[in-house]
């Protein structure tokens, strides 16, 4: 059994989060510069095993569209040609980054580490994955 790996896609950085093998915890995996996630992802893959892409779908709340989400379909489009045997599983990810500040507050996460985002981008991108897992 493979991994589940979920992505919080941006247009800098881009926030990853992973399943153990036995899709089983979520946990934060890297954030890394968006021009370098496919070749990280091959790499990844190569070494651990993806099973399932999971990528955070950016909404408003009433469902319509964000300025980010056509971005986000370019991604998924980008990454359902590098990796074509691949489900990639489009998830909600509204709410994800203030749930990722609340939850490091909570967690007595010092300000100054709260402040950078590429922290909050992996916390979100494990948000999205642990969601993902709840549904199904």
């Amino acid at each position: 059994m493979g991994r589940i790996l979920a992505i919080d896609y941006g247009t800098k950085r881009v926030g990853l989060a992973v399943t153990d093998p036995l899709q089983i915890i979520a946990s934060a995996l890297d954030t890394i510069h968006s021009k370098d996630v496919i070749a990280f992802l091959k790499k990844y893959d190569h070494e651990e095993g993806i099973e399932v892409f999971v990528l955070g779908m950016p909404k408003k709340l009433d469902g319509t569209p964000t300025n980010a989400t056509p971005l986000v379909q370019q991604f998924h489009r980008l990454l359902k040609k590098h990796f074509p045997e691949k489900p990639v599983y489009l998830h909600d990810e509204r709410y994800t980054s203030k749930m990722a500040l609340d939850a490091m507050i909570a967690g007595g996460v010092k300000k100054k580490d709260r402040r950078e985002k590429g922290n909050i981008d992996k916390v979100s991108a494990t948000i999205i994955l642990q969601s993902y897992l709840e549904s199904k």
